[in-house]
Parts: structure tokens; C-alpha cells; sequence
């Protein structure tokens, strides 16, 4: 069973977003049991993203909402737009590289800030030396501010010259094999899936609840490619990557289960939860964030 924080994560990018990112905790309760999380679980790990300054909650009479705070917004849309990027992008050919000579007594924010390089797809090319093909000067900046590290931070955006071709700093720099194992590992598990499913739902034999399910645990195991794959750019991939073969897999199956598990969970939030706050421009079964 996932770890309830993180299934709390996945639930907010996928769905509570969409609906005023804010959700009434006996609503919350409702909807992690479906995955065998209990009440007491789900309260503790909330109150642990409170302190992690991920969520703020509010009082409306008798009952307590949580919403995420603006750190977590930010963070929640980063990975929405990653995770929904089904296709790699255009490279314009430059090197982010930033380098660090982070002392020994702030050991805790150069760890912290190695987590945070590693989330956002950046490679360790080599010690204190981190590098990325794709345009993350934002990203960058925002972790120069968050850990206050201007002093002992240089950031170059650059080209390559040599002697060896682009793809050797990828090498160098990532494990891509390993991350292609992972996605063959996907592709076997939820290829399967979809064809058992697909027969199922044709059949009326799948209820919302159970497609519910299947739509978070699909959302939230494709999600952990964010810790792994740093989402490289065509001209840097290997000919044949089964990372496109995975996407579009994950397109097809989120799309067979949208619609029933969209209304599943606003069967669960309509009771305690302002519907008007629902995004008007969502439609489960063309997400905005979904670029083919």
C-alpha cells in the first residue's frame, strides 16, 4: 500500500486542484479509505504536511478544510505539467550547469538541495557540478532563494564544445538504463492492465469507485518517473526510448478511466465541498495538461 502522504499528494494534483485545491478533511477520510488508509493515518499525515509547509487548514463551523500552500501549488503544477508532457521536448542546444561549494556545517541544505536538483531533472556531472539540457533558470532561482546559498552558488547557461559529442555528458551524468529498465517495468504491469480494464468497463463491469482507484494508483506510479527520468530532450535520448512507449500508454489508460473516476470523486466531494469552485475549464477527459 503507498505511503499515505504521498497518495494525499497524488490526490491533490489529480483531482482536488481542479475543484478549489481545498477539501474538507471528513471528504479527504472518505476518499484515502478506497486505498485502505484509515482515518487516524490520514489525519497524522496531514498534520505532518502542515508542519512540512506543504498544506494551511481553515475552520467553516464545525469543520476543518486544508488547502495547499503556495509552495505546494507550485510544486503540485510543476509536476502536473511534467507528468502530462507525454512527448520530449525540442532542444535549443545549451547546458544549464550549476555548480556549489556548499560548507560542511550546512551539510542538511546541500543534501536538501541535491533532492531538489535530482526532482527537477538535473544530473550530477560530477561533484558540486550539476547539469541540464532543458531550461530550468526558474527553478534554479527559486532554489538559490529558498536555501539562501547566493554566496556559494555559480549558474552558466553554455554550449558543449567538445571533444566528445552531447550525449556523452548525458552518460556521464544520468543512469538511463536503469530509468528504461523502470519504464519496461511499467509497460508490463499496466499494458495488461489496460486490456483487462478496457474489456471490463465495455462490459459495465467496473464500478466509478474501482476506476477511482486504478486512476490514482495509475497517476501515482507514473508520478515517481519524476524522481528518475529527467526528461531530456529528443536530440539526447536514445533512438528508440521506451519512455514515448510509456507515455502514451499512460495517455490511454488515464483517458479510459477519467470520466468514471471524476464522478466517483465528486460524488465524495459534493458532500461538505463547494462545487462552484470547480475549475470550468477542467474536463477530466482532455486535461489541460496533456500535450500529445
Amino acid at each position: 500500500m503507498a505511503n499515505t502522504q504521498s497518495m494525499i499528494f497524488t490526490i491533490y494534483g489529480d483531482y482536488i486542484r481542479h475543484y478549489g485545491n481545498k477539501i474538507w478533511i471528513g471528504s479527504l477520510i472518505h476518499l484515502l479509505k478506497e486505498f485502505g488508509h484509515n482515518e487516524q493515518s490520514v489525519r497524522v499525515a496531514v498534520s505532518r504536511m502542515m508542519k512540512q509547509g506543504w498544506l494551511e487548514s481553515e475552520k467553516n463551523g464545525n469543520k476543518s478544510y486544508y488547502f495547499m500552500t503556495a509552495r505546494g501549488e507550485a510544486r503540485i503544477e510543476e509536476a502536473a505539467i511534467r507528468i502530462f508532457k507525454l512527448m520530449p521536448n525540442d532542444w535549443d542546444g545549451k547546458w544549464r550547469i550549476l555548480m556549489y561549494t556548499i560548507p560542511e556545517e550546512k551539510r542538511q541544505i546541500r543534501d536538501e538541495l541535491r533532492k531538489e536538483l535530482l526532482w527537477s531533472g538535473f544530473g550530477s556531472f560530477s561533484n558540486g557540478c550539476w547539469i541540464s539540457p532543458n531550461n530550468l533558470e526558474k527553478e534554479v532561482n527559486l532554489l538559490i532563494e529558498k536555501y539562501d546559498i547566493h554566496s556559494y552558488v555559480d549558474f552558466f547557461v553554455s554550449e558543449y564544445k567538445g571533444p566528445q559529442e552531447d550525449r556523452a555528458l548525458v552518460e556521464k551524468s544520468w543512469p538511463l538504463q536503469e530509468v528504461a529498465d523502470r519504464y519496461q517495468e511499467f509497460i508490463s504491469t499496466y499494458s495488461n492492465q489496460f486490456i483487462v480494464h478496457h474489456s471490463m468497463i465495455n462490459k459495465g463491469q467496473m464500478s466509478n469507485a474501482e476506476c477511482f482507484v486504478e486512476r490514482t494508483n495509475l497517476v501515482h506510479e507514473y508520478r515517481k518517473f519524476l524522481f528518475s527520468d529527467p526528461g531530456l530532450p529528443k536530440e539526447l535520448l536514445p533512438e528508440i526510448w521506451n519512455g514515448n512507449h510509456a507515455a502514451l500508454l499512460f495517455e490511454q489508460y488515464y483517458k479510459l478511466l477519467a470520466q468514471s473516476a471524476s464522478q466517483f470523486f465528486e460524488m465524495v466531494f459534493q458532500e461538505g465541498n463547494d462545487m462552484r469552485r470547480k475549475d470550468k475549464m477542467y474536463d477530466a477527459d482532455n486535461h489541460p495538461f496533456i500535450i500529445d
